[in-house]
């Protein structure tokens, strides 16, 4: 049809925005395949991870300003999604092969519910269509098998020649930890460099295959295993988990303070534990106090991810290796930790483009 074309169609999606890169998704080329025959028009928005919180609201967008061009008779916009790898700076220096991101997932004390937080922020990362892994480098309270339910050791594979550490797979995905290399009750009692040592040989020893995200649950505090991680791999970003309470919001700023120390971007705080309404009621009680995330928000500028409620759904699920955004995805704290996901990977594609 005269004066429909791809030119038109691509000249009317340029008031599209992207809301995290502040740009339009003609010029940060998410729009592919434009077809236009008889009347209609096809195309797809190719977005920077498949767990965007906006994607319903652009495709929506898309599909409307389209329509409004004279003799559009029908509009079919396909989401796809290809997740952008991080970079250092200079050179290839710490990239994991086959990794794109690498994510920290850390807490300036105990007690926050870190490892719950990592564990259902992978698996509802891939959920939404991402490659996924999972490294445990709590290496003195690794809790991450049982929260998976992952049993069995680790076997060996051969890449290029040379053996690898192949993972083991729960929930779809790739997992490691120091939990299924030793026996249930048996202490790790390393010192800093064999920790440093165990680090490098997950990060780079394990066949990790092709990741969009490498989730990183680090033990709590501001220790060795923070800055093996920040030394010897190149870290996307933190988040750090917290919960309500003063006394945790002091450790908080101190985790940022580290990862700030060692270059690493927060991508913000997840505040966990943070409310609890009880079966059958709308009363919302906040156990261990309010306002822990906004202060830090506030005072550091990093955006609060999300804020978590306390949920027996949840305890069980970490007890019987079913997180909960897997075994109850309509309940409450699941559909937080799904929107903090979403969160997440929006701000890890932001800290890409820029």
């Amino acid at each position: 049809m005269p004066g429909l074309d791809e030119a038109s169609i691509l000249d009317a999606l340029r008031v599209v925005m992207d809301p995290d890169l502040h740009r339009d998704i003609v010029s940060l080329g998410f729009v592919r395949d434009v077809r236009v025959c008889d009347g209609n028009v096809a195309f797809a928005i190719e977005l920077t991870t498949p767990a965007c919180p906006v994607k319903d609201q652009l495709k929506s967008q898309a599909e409307h300003v389209v329509s409004a061009l004279p003799g559009v008779a029908r509009v079919q916009v396909t989401m796809t999604a290809k997740v952008t790898a991080s970079r250092p700076v200079l050179g290839t220096k710490g990239l994991i092969p086959g990794v794109k991101n690498v994510l920290a997932v850390s807490s300036g004390k105990g007690g926050v519910g870190k490892s719950t937080v990592a564990v259902n922020l992978a698996c509802a990362l891939q959920r939404t269509g991402a490659r996924v892994g999972i490294l445990d480098a709590d290496v003195y309270g690794p809790n991450v098998p049982l929260m998976l339910g992952v049993t069995g050791n680790p076997g060996e594979t051969m890449v290029g020649g040379e053996k690898r550490i192949a993972p083991l797979r729960a929930h779809d995905l790739a997992v490691m930890s120091i939990g299924v290399m030793i026996k249930e009750d048996q202490p790790v009692i390393w010192r800093g460099p064999m920790l440093h040592s165990a680090m490098r040989s997950f990060l780079f020893e394990v066949h990790w295959g092709e990741l969009d995200y490498l989730v990183v649950d680090l033990p709590p505090g501001t220790g060795d295993a923070q800055l093996s991680l920040a030394q010897q791999a190149h870290v996307t970003g933190a988040v750090i988990v917290t919960t309500p309470q003063d006394v945790a919001v002091l450790d908080v700023r101190k985790a940022i303070r580290m990862f700030q120390t060692v270059q690493v971007p927060i991508l913000g705080v997840v505040e966990n534990m943070a409310y609890f309404v009880p079966p059958g009621s709308d009363q919302r009680y906040e156990i261990f106090g309010r306002g822990g995330g906004a202060k830090i928000e506030v005072e550091f500028g990093v955006p609060l991810l999300g804020q978590v409620p306390i949920d027996l759904a949840v305890r069980e699920g970490g007890d019987h290796g079913r997180p909960v955004v897997v075994a109850h995805p309509d309940s409450a704290a699941a559909r937080a930790l799904i929107d903090v996901a979403g969160r997440v990977a929006a701000r890890i594609s932001t800290v890409n483009a820029t």
